[in-house]
């Protein structure tokens, strides 16, 4: 069956079981390897995207959910040339270490800041909470998070 997804401002067109997990169609088909399988029961967020800049897990999310939304994966937040705040933040704080978990933390994170602009500590962390990290770098994270937040928001001297 013809499926129809947008995934990173691209159009595609593919055959495929509507049942089919996002993420597979995502991985296998459009080669796109932000996503991560991890647990395959929607536990451990590695695999999660943006579908209408909400995170969902992609693992448990068939393809014919997200058939006339919008997805993004962490290819697609931002490029080498141009990255997004947050890719920039996580290296400025060296807020990763394997690398296993950071596709769910910034496309999480992305999702909080576009909602809040301006998040507590307190909500930096509840959001990151339903993504395992094994690494310890849970502080670094919620500093980039916080420095990403701060690159973003307009300048109050701007504002005059």
């Amino acid at each position: 069956m013809s499926v129809m997804l947008t995934v990173n401002r691209k159009r595609y067109r593919l055959e495929s079981d509507p049942a089919t997990p996002l993420l597979y169609v995502l991985r296998n088909d459009l080669e796109l390897n932000g996503p991560k399988f991890g647990c395959g029961i929607a536990q451990c967020g590695a695999c999660t995207v943006l579908v209408d800049w909400q995170p969902v897990l992609s693992c448990v999310t068939p393809i014919s959910e997200v058939s006339e939304r919008e997805v993004i994966t962490l290819e697609g937040l931002g490029t080498r040339q141009a990255p997004h705040p947050l890719q920039l933040a996580f290296i400025e704080e060296q807020a990763m270490q394997c690398g296993y978990c950071v596709n769910g933390v910034l496309l999480t994170a992305a999702a909080l800041l576009r909602k809040d602009p301006d998040p507590s500590e307190a909500e930096i962390r509840r959001a990151l909470s339903d993504t395992l990290c094994r690494c310890g770098a849970h502080g670094r994270m919620v500093r980039a998070v916080q420095r990403a937040a701060a690159i973003q928001r307009p300048s109050k001297v701007a504002k005059r």
